[in-house]
């Protein structure tokens, strides 16, 4: 098996259906009850998203008089794994490697088949999968400045030089003859482990990583359990870079699940379902425009059961999202329980 391309019948060529840039095309049933369907769930997403945020932002204004389960969104929740005893540094190294490899994997895809591979909701999914990861990178590294500059301080203020006799731990705070300075290196420890709200980076890194978790479910599913079964009847055989294409994003993904601390709102299904919607406008835009085969049959608009295509996909965003509900849950559960004094991630 070629790493990159077979043999020329490997190569799935779309049969070209009715000329999208008539207006036959569009003005129809077909299209009406379609871009129904595209509305409702834009309307459900940008109230989800209007209501939730809104709230969000609220409670973060109010300070810290919430309980845990409404507490804000942290900035060390990006960088801290969800076990203490693994150093962040790890969660890094993870990051970067997972960055470099699907950089590499994209960019042999790109020379390969040229920019059309971002035709695909697939390619879509597997550059935002890329840029969770660089981000993701980037804060990494700015929590283990942090972490070490927190450690240091740390140090510094338990143990205080003694040009004669070297270093030695200050007295403790029992101790009655140096009180105050006991509390002001007390007071210095609150200020230091006070957790940061997180800033605007850290929120679009978490609505980044919940809809990848759904799109990633959804694009390797419709691969693997539609597409390849229906492409197989015509002599497409896979390469190695179309599978790792669709399920190195997963793997990555789902080994930054297991160690990250970050949280999995329900309500952030809206910004997977609002990824889907722009991609379906960007397909119905530029068939509108020119006339190009469909990147995925079941969007074809000619076919009379394309409503229905249409209704089934859109539900399908809710399983696909579950899945990755469940596993972040099940995550929890057994660390909780395995490492209850190392699990630090919200419960």
């Amino acid at each position: 098996m070629s790493f990159t391309t077979g043999s020329p019948k490997d190569t799935w060529q779309p049969v070209m259906t009715a000329n999208t840039t008539i207006a036959s095309y569009w003005l129809n049933w077909r299209f009406f009850l379609c871009a129904i369907w595209v509305l409702i769930l834009m309307t459900i997403a940008l109230i989800l998203i209007w209501k939730n945020e809104h709230r969000c932002g609220v409670e973060r204004d109010s300070g810290g008089n919430r309980q845990e389960a409404e507490a804000p969104f942290y900035d060390d929740e990006t960088w801290r794994p969800c076990l203490e005893g693994i150093h962040p540094a790890w969660l890094l190294v993870f990051r970067v490697f997972a960055f470099f490899a699907l950089s590499v994997l994209l960019i042999i895809s790109v020379f390969v088949d040229g920019g059309s591979i971002f035709y695909f909701y697939t390619q879509w999914t597997f550059t935002s999968v890329t840029i969770y990861f660089g981000l993701g990178s980037l804060l990494s590294i700015r929590g283990c400045y942090q972490y070490h500059k927190r450690a240091g301080d740390k140090r510094v203020d338990n143990v205080e030089a003694d040009p004669e006799q070297g270093t030695r731990v200050s007295p403790s705070v029992g101790q009655s003859f140096n009180t105050s300075m006991a509390m002001k290196s007390s007071n210095s420890h609150e200020r230091l482990d006070v957790r940061q709200p997180a800033g605007k980076l850290a929120f679009i890194f978490q609505i980044i990583f919940q809809m990848n978790a759904g799109a990633v479910v959804l694009t390797d599913c419709v691969f693997w359990f539609i597409l390849v079964p229906f492409l197989a009847i015509k002599d497409y055989h896979l390469t190695s870079l179309v599978i790792g294409i669709h399920s190195l994003n997963a793997v990555f993904l789902l080994g930054d699940t297991a160690l990250n601390s970050l949280r999995f709102p329900w309500f952030r299904i809206a910004y997977f379902l609002t990824w889907t919607i722009v991609y379906v406008l960007f397909q119905w835009i530029v068939h509108a425009t020119f006339r190009l085969w469909w990147p995925y049959p079941f969007l074809d608009l000619s076919s009379p059961y394309a409503p229905l295509w249409y209704f089934s996909v859109a539900v399908m965003h809710i399983p696909c999202y579950c899945v990755f509900a469940f596993i972040v849950k099940l995550k929890r559960t057994v660390f909780s329980r395995w490492f209850p004094d190392s699990y630090q991630s919200l419960r």
